[in-house]
């Protein structure tokens, strides 16, 4: 079993910037890569940006050159460097671990709200 636990949202104006964290605990040797996903309200769950063991990145296109997705040495946590806020980028932010047997872990949610 792998816990997840976000920090960092709040309330910012548009153009500025945030910094999600997510913190793992439990089987973290078991984690293959970890993820950020959104959910604005009225629309479904989406990927924001992912990063494997290998440090191979992914990112929406709606973020790209925007968002940057880390992690620290240990594994332990990770982080979304969030730049350039729009209002559209306004949602509940998801912090998700997949492990090597294809289970997911989800954090609770952290709300970013982007004001214009």
């Amino acid at each position: 079993q792998v816990q997840a636990v976000e920090s960092g949202g709040g309330l910012v104006q548009a153009g500025g910037s945030l910094r999600l964290s997510c913190v793992y605990s439990g089987r973290i040797s078991s984690i293959k890569s970890v993820a950020w996903y959104r959910q604005a309200p009225g629309k479904q769950r989406e990927l924001v940006a992912s990063i494997t063991n290998d440090d191979i990145t992914n990112y929406a296109d709606a973020v790209k050159g925007r968002f940057t997705i880390s992690r620290d040495n240990a594994g332990n946590t990770d982080y979304l460097q969030m730049n350039s806020l729009k209002p559209e980028d306004t949602a509940v932010y998801y912090c998700n671990a997949n492990d090597y047997w294809g289970r997911h872990y989800w954090g609770q949610g952290t709300q970013v709200t982007v004001s214009s």
